[in-house]
């Protein structure tokens, strides 16, 4: 029983409420009726996103999922939300056949992503000689052309939330 007592330390117990919230909101955020309710659940899932990269010490990653993710894209979904559907009505279950195959397609979609991390894990640790990342090279890596570097998939990122937003507001203009 000691043993157990000396492995619990604060480290493990912020992660676990970190790990906590992100779960139960995860879980509000598809359950709920109110569609905003939902938008407002996966906010928080988001904002313990960005608690857990900061328990990682990754400051920055913290601060781009706060201003990206919490910040812009969810105004995204708001905004969508209140164009294209009444904020106060409730969403309607799916029928039991479609949340079963909905909930086979999840578990299908976790086993496959665990597969390809365990057999993969090396690769994840190509840069375990570097001890931190300055800005200029995460800068170099998100806007560069050269391999390894992210400015297709940026900017179709930018294209898609683009074309959301056209399309929330096509929709809206219909009605």
């Amino acid at each position: 029983m000691e043993q157990l007592y000396n492995m619990i330390t604060g480290e493990l117990v912020v992660f676990g409420i970190l790990a906590v919230i992100i779960v139960v909101f995860s879980i509000l955020a598809v359950t709920t009726q109110k569609i905003i309710r939902s938008a407002t659940y996966l906010l928080f899932a988001l904002i313990g996103t960005a608690g857990l990269y900061l328990f990682l010490e990754y400051q920055f990653l913290a601060a781009v999922q706060i201003a990206v993710y919490a910040g812009g894209v969810m105004v995204l979904f708001i905004f969508s939300i209140l164009l294209t559907h009444n904020p106060g009505q409730e969403v309607k279950f799916e029928k039991p056949k479609r949340m079963i195959i909905a909930g086979l397609a999840s578990l299908a979609g976790l086993a496959i992503c665990g597969h390809i991390i365990y057999y993969n894990v090396n690769r994840f640790f190509v840069y375990k000689h570097i001890k931190e990342f300055d800005m200029k090279h995460i800068g170099a890596t998100l806007m560069g052309t050269d391999k390894f570097q992210y400015m297709l998939p940026f900017e179709t990122v930018s294209i898609l939330l683009l074309a959301c937003i056209i399309g929330a507001i096509m929709i809206a203009r219909k009605k």
